[in-house]
């Protein structure tokens, strides 16, 4: 079962549960996906498990972004909501890697790529961005090749 599929048979659960926010969190991650089919304007039948998990990242970051603005105007209600369509859309995510995998990801490809100084910095974030996509942010990405690099 594809990913797509998932988030599908999903939306039928949550409809019949009667639970709103699951409902919502699938349905806007279903949108997302209709909207990356047609996007190029071509129209795709399938997209790839991989890009689903990076659309379902943004959504995650773009609903993580709005619980914080939320919270700031004492709107918590809202940012709960937001927190709650977050938590269900992470479901769907790769588990996520410590930061200690990370580092010791990264040292495994800088010593691959012969990367000795913070001029080969884009060419390990490059690699490293595509080894551990959907797994780790790019920020602890950057933190651990610059502290390695440095």
């Amino acid at each position: 079962m594809t990913l797509e599929q998932r988030i599908q048979s999903d939306i039928k659960a949550a409809m019949l549960a009667k639970d709103k926010v699951a409902l919502a969190s699938a349905r806007a991650v279903k949108a997302a996906i209709l909207l990356a089919k047609t996007a190029e304007g071509e129209a795709r039948e399938h997209l790839e498990d991989s890009e689903v998990v990076r659309i379902i990242q943004k959504l995650v970051k773009q609903r993580r972004e709005s619980a914080e603005i939320y919270s700031e105007q004492s709107r918590q209600d809202l940012a709960d909501n937001e927190l709650a369509e977050a938590a269900f859309m992470e479901k769907y995510l790769p588990a996520a890697l410590s930061e200690a995998e990370v580092e010791e990801m990264v040292k495994d490809i800088i010593a691959q790529c012969g990367a000795s100084s913070m001029a080969d910095m884009g060419k390990v974030m490059g690699i490293a961005t595509k080894q551990l996509a959907g797994r780790a942010n790019g920020r602890t990405i950057s933190a651990a090749v610059k502290r390695f690099l440095s």
